[in-house]
């Protein structure tokens, strides 16, 4: 069994009607809430504006995870990512195979499926099973927020924009962290500061708004 909120969002079932919104539209549950370790529909994420989220989304019947939105939370190194609508996603559980892989090549340390290189896992619960099979039974060198830090990063985070994409920014960025998540956390600064020197996509195109129009010059009659 997987230990904390990590555990219960792969475990957790998605994308099935909520029973306390039964007779409202759009009840199906997509969120998942941190702190109490379930998954929610959008009508009960007011009553958890102070919980951290997360977005589920719905890929070929397999419940997936934006990669930006997951990679503050937990590694996602070699866990093999799949673009879907120009975003990067990764898939929480592992996809139903018809037949067993057979023969040399690149495949998943847990279930077998193929792969592309360098990636060793094919979802977020295939590197769990494997991290805990090899002793890291509470999955503290890949997890940016501990299971006993949850309700404290709560605190430190007290709203999500849930029309958007959920997601929720981990406070433990560079301290005591291992090598791989302070070169991400160095990735997403510097990604950070080149947005704000170029001052972004918007307002390049209000710059070419206000260029002043030169003199009008009439054409030469003939």
């Amino acid at each position: 069994m997987r230990p904390g909120w990590v555990g219960a969002l792969v475990e957790e079932s998605f994308f099935v009607p909520c029973p306390l919104h039964e007779a409202a539209k759009k009840n199906e549950k997509n969120i998942f809430c941190l702190s109490c370790c379930a998954s929610i529909c959008p009508h009960c994420s007011p009553s958890h504006h102070h919980h951290p989220l997360l977005q589920v989304r719905r890929y070929v019947y397999n419940d997936v995870v934006r990669l930006d939105d997951l990679d503050k939370l937990v590694d996602c190194s070699y866990v093999q990512p799949y673009t879907i609508n120009s975003a990067k996603v990764v898939f929480l559980k592992p996809r139903p195979q018809s037949r067993p892989f057979k023969g040399s090549g690149n495949v998943c340390l847990t279930c077998d499926r193929v792969l592309q290189e360098p990636h060793h896992f094919c979802s977020l619960s295939c590197k769990l099973d494997h991290v805990i099979a090899h002793g890291d039974i509470n999955l503290s060198d890949i997890l940016f927020i501990p299971p006993h830090q949850q309700h404290q990063h709560r605190h430190d985070n007290p709203r999500v924009d849930t029309g958007a994409c959920m997601s929720t920014a981990t406070s433990s960025d560079g301290s005591g962290g291992s090598g791989e998540r302070g070169e991400a956390t160095k990735r997403r600064k510097a990604a950070e500061m080149g947005s704000k020197k170029k001052g972004g996509f918007l307002s390049q195109i209000l710059s070419l708004g206000r260029r002043r129009k030169g003199a009008p010059h009439r054409a030469p009659l003939c």
